[in-house]
C-alpha cells in the first residue's frame, strides 16, 4: 500500500474514520495500537479510500450499461424508498444528500393491537449531486439488489417528482404508497388554517380525518376539503387540497394494508439518519464537495455490513492510483532529463571563444560564420558560449584566486631576537 502505514493499521484508521470524527479517530488509534498519526493523515487516507470506492462503482455501473448483464432474481416482495437529507458545506451552503434503500418485505405481525409490516435486509446507496445522476449511479445497487426481477416492488415515498422519475427508471411496476406521515402533515397544514395551529377544535378535526383516511381512504377526506373550500376566504388550501388529489391512488391505505405492504417510509427516514446525518452533520462540521462522496461511499459500506467485500477493492484502487502516479513521475522525469541533454546546433559549436559579444548588443542571435545568412544561431548574447577546443583561464581570471584546495590560514612566521 502506498504511505509509510502496515496496510493492517492503514484499513483502521479508514475505518475508524468512517465511524467517528477525524480527531476522535487519531485518539482512538492510538489507544488500542500505540500508532500515533497526524489528523490530516486520517482525512486523507479516508478521503482517499473512499475515492476510490466512488471510482469503482462509477466504472461498475459503466460496464452494467455497457454489457447489460442479467441481475440476479429479486425476494417475493421487495421495499423501495428514496429521500434526501441536507449536509453542511464549507462556506454556509447545505445541500441535498439523496439515498435509497432497499429491503425486504416481512409479512404482517401483531403489535399492541394493531398490525405492523416490517422491512429487513436494508441497503443504502448515497450521492450528493443531481436527480438524474443519482438515478444512473443508483444501477450498482438495483442490480446488485435485483430490483428488476423481484416479485412485486413497493415504492413508499413523499410523492416528490424526481422520486417518481427515479421508481420510473428502475421499477416501473411497483406499487406507489405515498408516505402516511406525509400526507398526514398535508391535513395537519389545513386544518391549522381553517381554525388555527393550536385551537382544540383542530387537533379533533385532524384524529377524526386521519383515521377515516388510514382505514376508509381518499374519498371521505377530499369530500371534506372540498366542503371547507366552499368559502372564498382560504386561498392556500387550495395548493394541499390539490397535492393529495394528484396523488390519491397512492392513498388507498385500506387497500394496501390488505396486501401487507407498508405504508410508512421509515426506513429511509431511518438510513438519511443513520448513514448521513450520524457522520457528515456533527457539531462543526462542514465539508468540502469533493469530499462528501467519498465519505457517503464508505458509510454505505459500513451500514451495508459489506467491508469484508469492499476493502479489497478500495486497496485495489489504491494501488493502480499509486502506480499511475509513479508512471507519469517517471515520465516527466524523464522529459526533463531529455531535454537537458539536448545537444547544442553544430554552427554554436564552431564559434570562437574569442568571439564575445558586447554586454549593450541587442540581438537576440549571432549568425556563425560558417552558417547561411537565413540560419541564425539561437545563441543568447547574455549565455557564456562554449569554447571549440581546450581552453585555459587567463592568469587574471578569478577562478585562480579562489582558496579551493589552500590552506584557510597561513602558518605564524618564525620571529628571532637579536641578543642583546
Amino acid at each position: 500500500m502506498p504511505g509509510s502505514l502496515t496496510p493492517s493499521l492503514q484499513e483502521s484508521v479508514v475505518r475508524l474514520g468512517t465511524w467517528m470524527p477525524f480527531a476522535r479517530a487519531v485518539a482512538e488509534l492510538a489507544y488500542f495500537t500505540g500508532t500515533v498519526v497526524a489528523r490530516p493523515t486520517v482525512e486523507r487516507l479516508t478521503e482517499g479510500a473512499g475515492a476510490a470506492y466512488v471510482q469503482f462503482q462509477t466504472q461498475e455501473v459503466e460496464r452494467l450499461e455497457r454489457e447489460t448483464p442479467l441481475p440476479p432474481a429479486g425476494p417475493v416482495r421487495q421495499f423501495v424508498s428514496v429521500d434526501g437529507a441536507n449536509v453542511p458545506l464549507v462556506g454556509g451552503e447545505w445541500a441535498e444528500v439523496k439515498t435509497v434503500v432497499i429491503g425486504e418485505v416481512q409479512p404482517p405481525v401483531e403489535r399492541r393491537g394493531e398490525m405492523v409490516v416490517e422491512t429487513q435486509h436494508l441497503s443504502y446507496f448515497s450521492r450528493l449531486t443531481d436527480s438524474d445522476t443519482f438515478q444512473r449511479l443508483a444501477l450498482v445497487e438495483t442490480h446488485r439488489r435485483g430490483v428488476e426481477r423481484a416479485g412485486q416492488v413497493v415504492a413508499v415515498t413523499d410523492g416528490a417528482e424526481w422520486i417518481q422519475k427515479f421508481i420510473d427508471f428502475h421499477c416501473p411496476d411497483a406499487v406507489r404508497i405515498l408516505d402516511f406521515p406525509h400526507a398526514a402533515e398535508r391535513v395537519a397544514l389545513i386544518g391549522q388554517t381553517v381554525w388555527g395551529e393550536h385551537a382544540p377544535q383542530t387537533q379533533t378535526w385532524l384524529t377524526a380525518q386521519l383515521h377515516q383516511l388510514k382505514h376508509a381512504g381518499p374519498t371521505p377526506l377530499l369530500a371534506e376539503l372540498h366542503r371547507l373550500l366552499e368559502p372564498p376566504g382560504y386561498p392556500t388550501l387550495q395548493e394541499h387540497v390539490t397535492y393529495l388529489e394528484k396523488r390519491q391512488a397512492a392513498m388507498q391505505y385500506p387497500h394496501f394494508q390488505a396486501e401487507g405492504w407498508p405504508i410508512g417510509d421509515g426506513a429511509v427516514e431511518s438510513g438519511n439518519k443513520l448513514v448521513v446525518e450520524a457522520r457528515l452533520k456533527g457539531s462543526g462540521m462542514h465539508w468540502a464537495r469533493p469530499h462528501v462522496d467519498p465519505m457517503l461511499a464508505l458509510r454505505n459500506i459500513a451500514c451495508n455490513d459489506r467491508w469484508a467485500e469492499a476493502w479489497p477493492q478500495i486497496m485495489t484502487g489504491l494501488r493502480q492510483q499509486d502506480r499511475q502516479r509513479r508512471t507519469e513521475h517517471r515520465q516527466r522525469h524523464r522529459a526533463h532529463e531529455a531535454a537537458r541533454a539536448e545537444p547544442i546546433p553544430a554552427p554554436c559549436l564552431a564559434i570562437s571563444n574569442a568571439a564575445r559579444i558586447p554586454a549593450a548588443s541587442s540581438p537576440a542571435s549571432v549568425m556563425s560564420p560558417n552558417a547561411p545568412d537565413s540560419q541564425p544561431c539561437p545563441v543568447n548574447p547574455a549565455t557564456p558560449i562554449q569554447p571549440a577546443g581546450p581552453w585555459r583561464p587567463p592568469a587574471n581570471h578569478p577562478w585562480r584566486h579562489m582558496p579551493i584546495g589552500r590552506a584557510r590560514f597561513k602558518p605564524f612566521a618564525k620571529h628571532t631576537h637579536a641578543k642583546t
